[in-house]
């Protein structure tokens, strides 16, 4: 059980401490020459950025994590599961680390997020810790080796603009800590409001204009953290079909720009892993809305995606009509992203 002041305190510390991290991390990358410089075409910044922020991020998040658990007074259960958790996110982060430096190919990245998928649906299905179970194992080990590997590279993909992916974690994991706040889902509702804090202590160095990237190194942590978080989310929802609607809401937006990016380099005959200026972001940008502008759209959107994955998965009446309102919502937005000129 977790108290409200306990969630009050995760909220400050993290975000104090993440906020912190953030301009020491710049200044260490500054000096080490740790930069995203503007030297591919799918770069959308004029000078170079420096990274770093990614490790702030994971040190903040991992640090306040285990800080708590130690003031627990069942250590070792809490710190196994805390572990179970953030081991896989802080490996793909570690991966991610290498990949800011030196440019890794997409394999050694597809395989390691594969290897954090199968170590976590090994790990739940052996635990019976599924959020959304079908019933069947083998096909819960795939859908959350899927989840794990699609969100992980969705929110890696989905960081290309500055504050875009923090902004749309912060969405996604304020909606997982109001489901789960009075659920009984103790693990997730403690670290969805973590991150959540972790998001508003970083973009206060990352909105446009971004003084710090968290790179590959923060967006594959996040990704693994919050795939994570709601593959193990169990909404009280009376049906299976809304059960499976809940996370695919909450991630609607990076969801969106991923497919989007992926059609579009499909029908011109690309690489899928190849970058360019495809994404929602650059779609608006050359729809005339500004940097600060096209974060404020695309934060907007998680957030109504956010507020009705909320509504449906709180509500005790029938929510079948808001499920597929915001499915025909989504449809929409992504034909209308599909028809906006490519680049």
């Amino acid at each position: 059980m977790i108290t409200n002041n306990q969630y009050f305190v995760l909220f400050v510390a993290t975000f104090i401490l993440v906020g912190a991290l953030t301009p020491i991390m710049r200044k260490i990358a500054l000096k080490t020459n740790f930069v995203d410089r503007p030297n591919a075409a799918h770069k959308s910044h004029k000078e170079p950025i420096p990274y770093l922020g990614g490790v702030a991020i994971i040190l903040g998040i991992t640090a306040i994590t285990y800080g708590a658990i130690f003031t627990q007074s069942n250590i070792n259960q809490e710190f196994w599961l805390a572990t179970t958790l953030l081991g896989p996110a802080l490996i793909l982060g570690l991966v991610g680390l290498i990949d800011d430096k030196r440019a890794l190919p997409p394999l050694p990245r597809f395989l390691a997020q594969t290897a954090a998928g199968i170590f976590t649906a090994i790990l739940i299905i052996s635990t019976d810790t599924v959020g959304n179970p079908s019933g069947n194992s083998p096909l819960d080990g795939l859908i959350t080796i899927v989840w794990i590997v699609g969100i992980s590279n969705s929110i890696n993909f989905f960081d290309n603009l500055d504050g875009g992916a923090a902004g749309a974690v912060a969405a996604a994991s304020f909606g997982l800590f109001l489901i789960t706040y009075s659920n009984g889902q103790f693990l997730i509702s403690a670290t969805s409001i973590t991150t959540f804090a972790a998001m508003l202590g970083f973009l206060i160095w990352n909105k446009s204009p971004a003084k710090i990237y968290m790179g590959d190194a923060g967006a594959l942590f996040l990704g693994t953290i919050i795939a994570g978080l709601t593959i193990r989310l169990d909404p009280d929802v009376p049906s299976k079909t809304i059960s499976f609607a809940v996370p695919l809401l909450l991630l609607a937006v990076p969801i969106l720009d991923t497919t989007v990016a992926v059609f579009s380099r499909i029908r011109r005959g690309r690489s899928i892993f190849q970058g360019g200026h495809d994404h929602l972001s650059h779609r608006l940008m050359r729809r005339g809305f500004t940097k600060r502008q096209s974060a404020y759209a695309l934060w907007s959107l998680a957030a109504i995606f956010a507020c009705a994955a909320t509504t449906i998965a709180t509500s005790e009446s029938n929510t079948n009509s808001l499920v597929g309102l915001t499915a025909a919502f989504w449809l929409g937005l992504l034909v209308i992203f599909l028809n906006a000129e490519d680049q």
